[in-house]
């Protein structure tokens, strides 16, 4: 069936293929893993593509070998200039590796091994390339199944929000992260006589991402590539599109569905970017036991039911105690036929006089000022990504230092679906300010929970191509769109729009202090709009029945328990110099096999000054050992990452050892013009 011997076999006869070599059009070849049912007749394919180094997984454990044992081959390919694959890798999502999936599947497709069907899913970056790619429309690709995923890379991605520059996760997370995982070594098990060629291809051509992502701080055609929010139609193919409310890429899957063509089915639970089989919080379904429906259905013509089942599934969340660890999320499933739901009514709220949140028409007299503090959003929670943890707390610190409007207490529950707007006139002393607002449910005893939250960087209140500065005193109407989010307010709370300038460690402050004005008087009216649905009916104090049952993880991952002397998450302050900082630490251990261990250390520092914004630091650090019988291999990233009023400064190193010898060494050393950020 294969012209290699699989590495390995399991009990259950499920046989796993080791880096069958995918050629490229230029020569490349992308290395990709298998594992191939028992029966040897060709089976439909189900590929994961993405660049987090397929050899660093114990044998027989995740997606794939779930797919083999329903009857798929379960396929993983390394991209381009990545794990084992050839070539170079200098940025995430590029033009060639969307190509590159495009030939993979059309190669795979043509096998003897493959009834040539193929479905594409993954989380995160493996959600990306699916619907990246199936905006090429490779004829073989049947269906997709991404979750976490965007479907805008500059309004919805995990660099800039709202035109405002991300802070921790790129510094600290990802973009630091890279740099060492593109530097360790492919296996010469594996790799065979291409090791050392495979391994100094990667080190000479490996590039920061970070360094690109500065250089593109407006949204532009470099965005645009990596992008299907003006792609919908392209895709050909049925979607399964799931997401998080938690997670960084809320508003991608209803918005995607929304304008699609194809057939499709959306699923949002309560998580956060750890995916639907985690409880970050739970209720967690199986994402693999969804999944198989989803392809059986689609791969091989089997009329499970699952297309006669409503088209949206979303849970409903309601108030919980606002633990960040807190792992199970109160609410329930709703369905619905489509979307945007019918009966859906855009409600408007308007911001009035005593900070009072009306649903009326009064006189709203004349604004409310507030001075931009740079560290406000330490209760906003860690945006999902880089961390298995990081939900809000009581909003209450933060609200203590913006403009916040009450409403009275809801006689009655109230449900909203989609995604709120806070439209408001401003004004600002600084030429750069920020304008965050957040929705919060506020229960009977003052507890402030936040249900979502929006960023618009003032400066692109008309373009997120052409920014302009803002001028001193004059007035502005931005339109603030808060991420989707479906919740529901219980009778007796209270709902709160927040209105502030920051979001800290999440977004990067802006470098001017400044005093800001909120206008609520006669044609300059300020307002939150709320996307109310008609309410589900239940019993007093009780949540309506779920209208959707999901099979649950078997094995739910919870959040990891840290040694009694390791904080995970720590916000501290710098009394004398009235600073506010972030550190996070992370470690994971993992197990290849009996002979190899891959441990991961993550550190983080950010601080920012409350007297001084512009003087915002970070220090993100990536320590990986590859501990094997033959020897150690360290690979160590830092990023040190400065501010100024009209710069950002940026040095990444990068030391590779082998035995404790040095082996590799880079540095980038850059200096970028703040583009009004």
């Amino acid at each position: 069936m294969l012209p290699i011997q699989p590495l390995l076999t399991s009990e259950e006869g499920i046989r796993f293929y080791k880096n069958i070599m995918i050629p490229m059009r230029d020569g490349k070849k992308l290395a990709m893993d298998l594992y191939v049912p028992t029966v040897d007749v060709p089976h439909p394919v189900i590929l994961t593509y993405i660049p987090y180094r397929k050899d660093d997984l114990a044998p027989f454990t995740g997606m794939q070998y779930f797919w083999a044992k329903h009857d798929f081959i379960g396929a993983r390919i390394d991209c381009r200039g990545t794990g084992s694959s050839e070539g170079l890798n200098d940025d995430e999502y590029r033009t060639i590796e969307q190509q590159d999936g495009f030939e993979a599947i059309e190669w795979i497709a043509e096998q003897s091994w493959c009834d040539g069907k193929i479905a594409m899913t993954g989380g995160s970056y493996g959600g990306f390339t699916c619907v990246q790619i199936a905006a090429l429309a490779p004829p073989h690709l049947v269906t997709i199944i991404p979750w976490n995923f965007t479907d805008d890379r500059y309004t919805d991605d995990c660099h800039y929000r709202g035109g405002a520059w991300r802070c921790y996760y790129d510094i600290g997370s990802y973009g630091c992260s890279m740099v060492g995982m593109n530097a360790m070594p492919p296996y010469p098990e594996y790799s065979g006589a291409d090791w050392s060629k495979i391994w100094e291809e990667h080190l000479v051509h490996n590039n920061p991402y970070l360094l690109v992502w500065l250089s593109n701080q407006i949204d532009s055609e470099y965005w645009r590539s990596g992008s299907i929010r003006h792609k919908y139609k392209q895709i050909k193919t049925s979607a399964l599109l799931i997401g998080g409310w938690r997670d960084g890429y809320c508003n991608a899957p209803l918005r995607t569905s929304k304008n699609m063509n194809a057939p499709s089915k959306v699923v949002i639970g309560p998580w956060n970017h750890s995916g639907p089989d985690c409880e970050t919080p739970g209720p967690s379904l199986s994402r693999e036991h969804l999944t198989v429906r989803w392809c059986e259905y689609w791969l091989k013509g089997i009329n499970n039911g699952i297309m006669n089942e409503p088209k949206i599934n979303i849970f409903v969340q309601k108030f919980d105690k606002p633990n960040a660890d807190r792992t199970q999320t109160s609410g329930y499933w709703r369905t619905e036929s489509d979307f945007p739901i019918p009966g859906i009514e855009q409600r408007k709220f308007k911001l009035g006089e005593d900070l009072i949140l009306m649903n009326n028409d009064q006189n709203h007299g004349n604004f409310e000022e507030y001075e931009y503090r740079p560290s406000v959003g330490i209760t906003s929670g860690l945006w999902s990504a880089g961390v298995p943890f990081g939900l809000p707390t009581d909003q209450r610190l933060d609200e203590a230092y913006s403009v916040n409007y009450t409403s009275e207490f809801l006689e009655d529950p109230l449900e909203i679906i989609g995604m709120p707007m806070a439209v408001l006139h401003v004004s600002s002393t600084a030429p750069i300010m920020a304008f965050v607002a957040r929705l919060s449910d506020v229960a009977p005893d003052g507890t402030s929970a936040q249900v979502t939250i929006g960023v618009l960087n003032g400066t692109r209140r008309n373009s997120f191509t052409n920014p302009e500065p803002l001028k001193p005193g004059e007035i502005y109407k931005l339109n603030l769109n808060l991420d989707t989010t479906a919740w529901r307010f219980e009778k007796g709370h209270r709902i709160r729009l927040s209105i502030s300038s920051a979001d800290f460690p999440n977004l990067w402050p802006t470098p001017y202090l400044g005093r800001n004005r909120i206008y609520r008087e006669s044609g300059k009216e300020s307002f939150l709009e709320l996307p109310v649905v008609p309410t589900r009916k239940a019993n007093e104090e009780k949540l309506p029945l779920n209208e959707m049952d999901f099979e649950t993880s078997n094995n739910p991952r919870l959040y990891p328990q840290n040694r009694p002397n390791e904080i995970p998450w720590e916000i501290t302050h710098d009394i004398l110099r009235d600073r506010t900082g972030l550190k996070l630490r992370l470690v994971n251990e993992n197990p290849v096999n009996n002979e190899m261990m891959v441990k991961m250390e993550n550190t983080l520092e950010v601080w920012t000054s409350n007297r001084e914004p512009e003087k915002t630091s970070a220090i993100g650090k990536h320590l990986r050992t590859i501990t094997r019988i033959d020897g150690v291999i360290n690979v160590d990233t830092c990023s040190n990452v400065r501010s100024t009023k009209d710069t950002i400064h940026v040095t990444i190193d990068l030391d590779v050892r082998i035995n404790s010898m040095p082996h590799h060494q880079r540095r980038w050393v850059q200096t970028f013009k703040r583009e009004l950020l």
